[in-house]
């Protein structure tokens, strides 16, 4: 009688879970199908030129996307650029040359980054680092690296390169996290054994320690942009929020999540909100695709590690 009690009660918690998950899918299903519906009228009168049109303008019943797209994956890539070097050149100073008692002060400090809400970086990025692009930073760029158009423009202080900086630092808490944490799964027989063939200690981390942890460090990396793709608040306060494409980082910008934000409320005729509707939808499909092309990346470098 007991043992059927058990049983009972077994698949009375598996019939929740797996209620739960059912739920789960079917809010996704909903939720891509609202997107859908909603962003129609605007699919039906633009079709593919939505993607490629370079004007925005309600005014007009003008909407093109391609500024927004281009402004969410250049300051997208800056960020991922930046907190790349910086993030996994930190973890391994704190894994493999850091003191412990340093160590335990840095994941503190890492710990509050990681909770500090994307309004307060956004503020920050607004009232500390944009005049600094703007007074010290852009024109020290133009003076040495002119020559690249990248470097290149009308200096305001709000623009592509503001975004992907503040993006580069909301980045690095979730990449130096994951990657300390894979950096200090390392086999300690593997190091120790780098080490008694006579390797360095930075001989170690290049040949031993890296190419052991490079697949999950990939994984903190890609899960990073993923985030970054998506920010919003922080980005809508230091791009610049102008539908342009310019090859210049100093330039304003827009990306698909900030003109969410910015114009949702300010929607007044159907196909303005139904073409806001298909910037959500352009959104998860690129988030989507993302996500799944990162999947299939860290799978194929999974089993050439393996094959190595």
């Amino acid at each position: 009688m007991n043992n059927m009690r058990k049983h009972d009660s077994d698949r009375l918690f598996a019939g929740t879970l797996f209620l739960f998950a059912v739920l789960l899918i079917l809010l996704g299903l909903i939720m891509v199908s609202v997107m859908i519906s909603g962003s129609w009228k605007s699919i039906t009168a633009f079709d593919f030129s939505f993607l490629s049109g370079q004007i925005w303008n309600p005014l007009r019943h003008s909407y093109g996307a391609l500024p927004f797209l281009y402004g969410t994956f250049v300051s997208s890539l800056i960020g991922l650029i930046l907190s790349t070097v910086v993030g996994v050149g930190t973890a391994i100073l704190l894994t493999q040359f850091g003191h412990i008692k340093y160590v335990k002060i840095a994941t503190i400090l890492l710990d509050a980054l990681a909770a500090i809400p994307s309004v307060v970086y956004g503020l920050w990025g607004l009232f500390v680092l944009v005049p600094w692009l703007r007074n010290t930073g852009e024109p020290l760029l133009k003076t040495e690296l002119g020559a690249i158009p990248f470097f290149n423009g009308q200096i305001w202080g709000v623009g592509l390169l503001a975004a992907g900086l503040i993006l580069g630092i909301m980045m690095l808490p979730t990449i130096i996290t994951v990657s300390r944490k894979l950096l200090d799964n390392v086999p300690q027989d593997l190091q120790d054994g780098a080490i008694a063939l006579g390797a360095t200690r930075t001989e170690k981390v290049r040949m031993v320690v890296l190419p052991y942890s490079r697949v999950g460090i990939l994984g903190a990396v890609l899960l990073s942009f993923g985030r970054a793709l998506g920010e919003a608040i922080a980005v809508t306060l230091v791009i610049g929020n102008s539908p342009t494409i310019s090859t210049s980082l100093f330039e304003p910008g827009d990306s698909l999540a900030s003109v969410l934000a910015n114009q949702f409320l300010e929607a007044s005729t159907h196909l303005y909100l139904s073409s806001l509707y298909e910037i959500g939808l352009v959104l998860l499909i690129v988030a989507v695709l993302f996500h799944t092309a990162s999947k299939l990346l860290i799978w194929r470098v999974s089993g050439r590690a393996r094959i190595l």
